[in-house]
């Protein structure tokens, strides 16, 4: 019994490779393909979008596919006279038979209809090809024992390779008649309409934000940016319960559920964790300080409001990944579990600098390569989703060095791929928070009316400014830029929309 048993798992561990199947290939259809385009070159045409070289099962009709492409691209008429050169002078070729091979797989041609069909079939083979590699190289780093190499990172990595693999892999595609088109975009205006908030995208819930923005846009990378201690996770918090408490859902003409407003929100807080994020939103939710929640100090009554304020909270559609210093990839497949499972609709990340490239990516030559690494697959993970993605991005010492400390787009860290990158670049800026740290002090032989008088323009400018918070929008693809302006409650971290003197009622005497 123990020797069978022994038996079979070194079967399973040193399998024999003389009865492995060989790899999936289809030398009929790639020589039907190659005698076709020979025949007539407008047959090339019909695959040269999504066929390459590389796909070809046989290295030969490999090179034979792109000697033929070459010529086709140059305007030239790609036979077998024409290619007959090609032929004499690679040894390669001329074990398949030289030239003549060319006149068989001409004549052997009888039409160029199925031209596409034998051409997405060399494509599909491929991919096969590739999966069976992808699959191996699975097995054997798994039996290969790394301290350096956890698991969890092999299957990031698998994940990564196959996800790289059904991208580039992506045969599909192309033009699309702008009357299909056309009518997408009613259908987007259409449901526009039907919201409360008049977007396109998700609310923020921040009436003159959506003004500008017209909500976050689906396979929209966006960015909110900030130095520290501006609020960006509270207003990244904020505009993710806002659609999480707006989610609303219909069923369309096909059963499927359907998002009227609102969306379900994949929270990934590499900085903080879940409880923190909590207790921010129920301060928010019961009006009391977070800070007070934190150190305990809170009376009895409080309770009572927390209560029904958690009752609400429960009820949202708002799901935490506190994991630390998680990949792009990992959170990818999060994402992409979330949306198969609750139908995903915002992702929030906290924030950008903290994540770790993908894992295929193990040795990047520096930081502004590794960020351009993040956002491009931040962005890909956005249209992949057709979600949009929030990205909190901290910002560069040089806004302290100036005296006015709005950033600007240059005040991006690593600011070239994460600007390039983006669809849309906010900025968050509270004048309060420099201001309340610079509080005038009197100078050397300086008069009393003087510092008065220095002391006293200080001071207005602080009431000026108190309890509000500037969002710049540096960077919009589909949209004008500026700024507005929102209410910012310090002590329970919560922004709201900014009721100015041109909104309130006439008063009439």
């Amino acid at each position: 019994m123990e020797t069978t048993l022994s038996s079979r798992v070194a079967a399973l561990r040193e399998p024999d490779l003389e009865r492995a199947p060989a790899p999936p290939a289809n030398t009929e259809a790639e020589q039907a393909l190659l005698g076709a385009i020979l025949v007539n070159n407008v047959a090339y045409g019909r695959v040269a979008e999504f066929l390459e070289a590389v796909h070809f099962a046989n290295p030969v009709h490999g090179r034979l596919y792109a000697a033929i492409g070459k010529l086709i691209d140059r305007g030239q008429i790609a036979n077998p006279v024409t290619l007959k050169n090609l032929f004499d002078q690679d040894g390669a070729l001329a074990e398949v038979g030289g030239a003549a091979y060319l006149a068989r797989l001409a004549a052997a041609a009888v039409t160029i209809i199925n031209a596409e069909a034998y051409g997405r079939t060399i494509h599909d083979l491929h991919l096969r090809r590739e999966l069976i590699t992808v699959g191996q190289d699975v097995v054997s780093e798994a039996y290969r024992h790394d301290l350096d190499d956890p698991a969890v990172t092999q299957i990031e990595r698998a994940e990564a390779k196959l996800f790289e693999l059904a991208t580039t892999g992506q045969a599909e595609g192309g033009f699309r008649e702008f009357g299909a088109a056309l009518t997408a975009a009613i259908k987007n205006a259409e449901a526009a309409f039907k919201r409360d908030g008049r977007t396109v995208g998700v609310a923020t819930g921040f009436t003159d934000l959506d003004k500008k923005l017209g909500g976050l846009h689906p396979s929209d990378l966006v960015i909110l940016a900030g130095r520290p201690s501006m609020g960006k996770t509270a207003l990244a918090t904020n505009i993710a319960f806002h659609a999480a408490k707006a989610y609303r859902t219909s069923r369309g003409a096909d059963g499927r559920t359907i998002a009227e407003d609102g969306a379900v929100i994949g929270f990934f807080s590499l900085e903080m964790s879940a409880e923190q994020l909590a207790t921010r939103l129920l301060a928010e939710e019961s009006g009391t300080s977070s800070d007070k929640i934190r150190r305990g100090e809170v009376r009895r009554e409080h309770f009572d409001k927390f209560l029904v304020a958690s009752q609400r909270l429960g009820q949202v559609p708002l799901y935490i990944d506190d994991t630390p210093a998680l990949s792009v990839s990992a959170l990818r497949t999060r994402a992409r579990r979330l949306k198969r499972q609750q139908g995903l609709g915002l992702i929030v990340v906290d924030y950008l600098q903290l994540l770790r490239p993908s894992a295929q990516k193990r040795v990047i030559e520096n930081r502004v390569q590794e960020i351009s690494d993040i956002t491009r697959g931040l962005k890909a993970v956005a249209k992949e989703l057709d979600v949009p993605v929030l990205a909190l991005s901290q910002l560069s010492r040089a806004v302290e060095q100036r005296e006015d400390k709005r950033p600007m787009l240059a005040d991006l860290r690593e600011s070239g791929s994460i600007e390039q990158d983006a669809d849309v670049v906010t900025f968050i800026f509270r004048e309060e928070y420099y201001l309340s740290r610079g509080e005038p002090s009197r100078r050397p032989d300086e008069s009393d009316d003087r510092f008065n008088d220095r002391y006293d323009r200080w001071k207005a400018r602080c009431e000026a400014v108190y309890g509000t918070a500037e969002i710049i929008i540096a960077k919009q693809r589909h949209g004008p830029i500026g700024s507005i302006k929102l209410h910012f409650e310090a002590e329970t971290t919560k922004f709201d929309n900014l009721i100015g003197s041109e909104h309130l009622p006439a008063q009439e005497f």
